[in-house]
């Protein structure tokens, strides 16, 4: 706020005008102890955030949440409580953390919100909240309309609204409304052209991935319980190439996946986008019984992934597809060769990791030459021969060259090394988990995370989750140490 003073001579006084900023009204509605039960109840459907401004997960969360209560103005109302000056309603809904996401209806709480939080996946997560479980299609232009859609859509086709399959519909739909995107009709003369002749369930893929590689729309005539047909659409939900984005990646990294990367877009160019899926879709076609999946994703998407988990810079690999495999215990390997339009380098890439010919792709740092301090100094590239020597115990801190906690460690650590470097049967070590892939088996959730990896029990490491002083580490050690461990040549007993 400026104050601006004027003089005015024929009042012989200073009147002060205040030059006031107007922020834009927020889209995010703000609600306390006082007001939350009364607004609350006038929202069908609202998603609120539980938040404490000195929380920075909080602050990352902010400009999202606003964007995306912007763009769902008058769809679904969005909503913001500070814990720390309302206690009473956080507690009143079982709030232990910030941000805590939930959903309600009417006024009362529905479920907690565990979908994505950027603006793109929380529009989209909570338009499938917004309106009925399941939308009733009792017309073919309601029916098009409905299908016609950028995601799946899963159709019941029932004879009457008394069906004990639709009842059995109407349940599944509830449960899985937050992922999926639900219509039913009790006409059944509408299910006609899409090959259905009695009551059954239908998954149409959207059309923007239509392919003459796969069937638009698959059938489900058994009858309809919830579990089945939640295993129906679990099986069929991504069909042969689905289009991988950061709102679904976790789901399709549960197996083995090809990536095509390139410029994609679905809304503005389709057409263009369905150019390398095609490609990558026929030659695919000839794999589908060997256990891989495919995909295909915009590379602006995960340009920072590829970056750190494959080393491809903005300016690499030009207008072609970067293709990756990466599988369920968390190998990597790229394809070298240039993405031909016949199809024939991806082929050859496939064959060469069907034959086991690949060498994997492993992000390290070089090894270091020499090693001779008390803290060996692994890398991705010498892992298996430091750590997993099997003459060996090896305690391993993996940490980030920033963090303070690794700092503090440090000292410490160099002087438990000190202590056991004549102990020809332990090694301490350390690994920079920002430069260098880590390991399947070894779980890194922060920094520092020291794993004891025993003698001939390698694939089994074990965290270490006590106190980091020097004694205390060592009395680890002279607990789970195959031999008991020499400290400046003298031997500890066990």
């Amino acid at each position: 706020m400026k104050a601006i003073l004027l003089y005015t001579p024929a009042f012989a006084s200073f009147i002060v005008f205040a030059a006031v900023h107007v922020a834009a009204r927020s889209a995010v509605l703000e609600l306390g102890d006082a007001d939350f039960d009364y607004l609350a109840a006038e929202q069908e459907t609202m998603l609120v955030k539980f938040y404490a401004p000195w929380c920075g997960h909080c602050k990352k969360l902010a400009p999202d949440f606003e964007l995306a209560a912007s763009r769902l103005k008058g769809i679904v109302a969005l909503a913001k409580v500070d814990c720390t000056s309302n206690t009473d309603t956080c507690s009143r809904f079982g709030v232990t953390g910030y941000p805590t996401l939930k959903i309600f209806r009417s006024g009362e709480e529905s479920s907690a919100y565990d979908g994505p939080r950027t603006a793109d996946g929380m529009v989209k997560y909570m338009k499938k909240n917004a309106g009925p479980n399941s939308y009733s299609l009792s017309t073919e232009e309601l029916l098009d309309a409905f299908i016609d859609n950028f995601d799946v859509s899963v159709v019941g086709f029932f004879s009457s609204s008394d069906s004990p399959q639709l009842a059995e519909f109407l349940r599944a739909a509830a449960a899985m409304r937050d992922t999926y995107r639900f219509g039913h009709s009790t006409n059944l003369q509408l299910g006609l052209k899409h090959g259905m002749d009695t009551e059954g369930v239908v998954l149409f893929r959207p059309p923007r991935l239509s392919s003459v590689f796969e069937d638009g729309a698959l059938k489900f005539t058994d009858t309809v319980t919830s579990a089945a047909l939640r295993r129906f659409i679990r099986d069929n939900i991504f069909g042969m190439c689905p289009h991988l984005t950061p709102e679904n990646k976790d789901k399709l990294r549960q197996r083995d996946l090809l990536t095509a990367y390139y410029d994609l877009d679905y809304r503005r160019n389709p057409k263009g986008s369905n150019y390398w899926r095609n490609r990558v879709m026929k030659v695919g076609s000839g794999f589908v019984s060997e256990g891989l999946t495919f995909a295909v994703a915009n590379r602006k998407d995960f340009q920072d992934e590829l970056e750190e988990d494959f080393g491809l810079g903005t300016s690499d690999g030009g207008d072609l597809p970067f293709v990756t495999i990466r599988t369920r215990l968390g190998h990597k390997y790229t394809m070298r060769e240039e993405f031909t339009r016949d199809g024939k380098s991806l082929e050859r890439f496939l064959d060469d990791y069907f034959a086991g010919r690949l060498k994997r792709y492993v992000k390290s740092e070089p090894i270091p030459s020499p090693n001779r301090g008390p803290v060996k100094v692994v890398v991705a590239d010498n892992f298996d021969e430091l750590v997993n020597d099997p003459e060996k115990d090896v305690l391993i801190e993996f940490y980030a060259p920033w963090c303070g906690h690794c700092k503090k460690l440090e000292p410490k650590y160099i002087e438990l090394a000190e202590q056991l470097a004549s102990d020809p049967n332990i090694v301490v070590a350390k690994m920079d988990a920002t430069a260098n892939d880590v390991p399947v088996g070894y779980d890194v959730p922060g920094y520092p995370t020291i794993y004891f990896a025993a003698r001939g029990k390698k694939d089994e490491p074990r965290r270490y989750d006590g106190a980091r002083e020097v004694k205390d580490l060592l009395n680890f050690l002279k607990r789970e140490a195959t031999h008991a461990p020499v400290l400046n040549g003298a031997r500890q007993e066990l």
